[in-house]
Parts: structure tokens; sequence; C-alpha cells
């Protein structure tokens, strides 16, 4: 949680602090993050023993949450992350999905990921935007 809140706070400069304090509150609920990462998978980036990034997936085609530490961000890990998540798919699932943020938006593009919906959430009273994305995971860049 640590690394989640970190990388909402110091990486999402998009948004306001308000709107990174509803994101991520400094003292998380630690039993809804549980009962969240219990219906994922998640895999881990480390360095030595510290985490250095994560990936969720739900239900096998959906990106649910992919967050670096700041101290190795633009690093490769998220697309180390990625990929090796990608690989890790069962073959029937061709078409990949998420909800990327303001920041995270540039990265799924060069996964060839593409729009397909703009939105609008509320989070603790907080407006944010962010963008629902697919990619066709045949089309998956491999270099």
């Amino acid at each position: 949680m640590a690394l989640f809140t970190r990388s909402v706070h110091e990486l999402a400069a998009s948004y306001t602090p308000d709107q990174r304090h509803a994101w991520a509150p400094m003292e998380p609920d630690l039993s809804v993050w549980q009962a969240r990462f219990d219906e994922m998978t998640t895999y881990v980036a480390d360095v030595g023993s510290r985490p250095v990034g994560f990936l969720s997936i739900q239900e096998s085609d959906h990106i649910e949450l992919l967050y670096t530490h700041p101290d190795f961000a633009r690093q490769g890990v998220a697309t180390e992350l990625y990929r090796h998540a990608i690989e890790q798919l069962p073959d029937s699932a061709n078409l990949i999905s998420t909800e990327a943020s303001l920041e995270a938006r540039p990265f799924f593009e060069r996964q060839g990921f593409e729009v397909v919906e703009e939105q609008c959430v509320i989070r603790h009273g907080q407006e944010f935007r962010r963008f629902r994305m697919i990619c066709n995971r045949r089309i998956f860049p491999t270099s």
C-alpha cells in the first residue's frame, strides 16, 4: 500500500492534491484492499526484496491496477510488468481493457491500447478524468 500511495501522490501530477488524497488516502482501509486483491492476480516487480511496482489483472483480461514506485518511474518497470502479465494470460484473452489515468494513458497507448471512452468518475467527493482503453492482444508489440 505504501508503494501505491507514494505512486499516486508523487507521480499523478495531472491531478490536484485533493484528488490525489481522495484516490489514495494516506491511511488506506487495508480490509478493502485485501478484498480487492483477493479477486485479482497480481504481479510484483522487486529489486532485491524491495517492491518497485505491481500490476493486477481482474477476470483474466482487465488490467485493474498498475503502479510503479516513484524512485523507479520511467525505468521500464511498468513495461516489464505488463509484458510478463500479458504472457500469463490465457489464449482466449484476445481483447485487453483498462481504465487509465491521465498519467497512465501514454504508457498504455505505447503498448497498443486505444481510447474507447473518456470517463468521469467520482471518488470520495472528487471528480477524476480517466480513459477506458482496449488493446487487441494479437497486435501486442514485441520489441
